[in-house]
């Protein structure tokens, strides 16, 4: 039987009607992340990529949904977990692959790694390894929006982990009194680290959480990326219009391990089956065979999709180890700034 955490009673549909070309668009987004992690998975064992790597594959929806009605102005905050909301927001991909490589041309110069990407062009603002560290800063980010009057929104993105820390509950209530235009996307992958869900929290809906802050949830399926953006726009159009924050509770599942680019089932902390169970509800997958049933795409386009992305992936690695490392004098002066 599944978990009562797995998706919470008060889960809700928020499909909106969505032409062939954005359903394409969110298709590709998709692939496209899962095969940029899906390399630096295959590479990593190479020994070129120095930083850890926390890998989102098995939650592309949840990034690509709620980026995807968001617009270029608009700023996120990302965790550790942050290569699925810097690619959908639109981040540099050969800046990102440069960073993991620890190279001069990285978003971050090479100095952050996986943990810290950056791209100010984009509007992804911070990626925070700090569990709940980036939720103030997004709230900021909304302050200052507010102040500015520019009717941009900010997203703040984190896990179910980063519920249980003090400063994403100082953030909300701030958020709430001000009604500041930021929406939280909570994404729920049931596990901190190796500790599940259930072992840390009571068997509660997490959309209470808005509940005790003033302002309204929505519990959706997470590895639906059409649920995912229909919540999402729903929040950002109310936030633009004034009417404060949101909180969307995305329920979700990494495929791989915590931290490293491995399977981990084997370790035994996720319960026997629970892995294939999700696997099942790949919300690439789902799109995919839903839009193939309709005519609206066919193999021939989806090899031309995966022969683009392919080609991108290997631009980007090519780049990034062709790319010298920073100088040690400006490493220097990055410690002593």
């Amino acid at each position: 039987m599944s978990s009562p955490h797995e998706m919470a009673p008060r889960a809700t549909m928020m499909q909106t009607v969505v032409g062939p070309d954005e359903r394409l668009a969110l298709l590709t987004a998709m692939i496209r992340v899962r095969r940029i992690e899906e390399r630096i998975a295959k590479e990593y064992p190479r020994g070129q990529m120095r930083c850890p790597v926390h890998l989102s594959i098995g939650q592309e929806a949840a990034a690509v949904g709620a980026c995807a009605v968001l617009r270029r102005h608009d700023k996120i905050t990302s965790t550790h977990r942050c290569h699925a909301h810097y690619l959908a927001k639109g981040g540099d991909l050969q800046a990102m692959i440069a960073e993991l490589h620890g190279r001069a041309s990285g978003c971050c110069g090479g100095r952050g790694g996986s943990m810290h990407l950056f791209d100010d062009d984009a509007g992804v603002v911070a990626s925070v390894p700090i569990v709940g560290g980036n939720v103030p800063l997004g709230v900021g980010l909304a302050l200052a929006a507010k102040q500015r009057r520019d009717g941009s929104v900010a997203a703040v993105f984190f896990g179910d982990g980063a519920l249980e820390e003090g400063v994403v509950h100082e953030s909300a209530n701030l958020a709430a009194t001000l009604r500041l235009p930021v929406v939280f996307v909570l994404e729920n992958n049931l596990y901190s680290v190796y500790t599940r869900l259930e072992q840390r929290q009571p068997p509660r809906s997490m959309s209470r959480f808005a509940d005790a802050h003033g302002m309204p949830a929505m519990e959706i399926d997470g590895n639906d990326v059409l649920s995912v953006r229909g919540a999402m726009l729903h929040a950002v159009t109310r936030a633009r219009r004034g009417d404060g924050p949101s909180l969307l509770v995305a329920h979700t599942y990494r495929q791989l391990e915590h931290c490293g680019p491995a399977d981990d089932d084997h370790l035994g902390y996720r319960p026997a089956g629970e892995l294939s169970r999700w696997a099942a509800r790949c919300p690439i997958q789902r799109l995919c065979n839903e839009m193939l049933e309709h005519d609206e795409i066919d193999e021939s386009a989806l090899d031309t999709i995966e022969a683009t992305i392919a080609r991108e992936i290997d631009e980007a690695f090519v780049a990034a180890l062709a790319a010298p490392f920073p100088a040690a004098h400006t490493i220097a002066e990055a410690i002593h700034a």
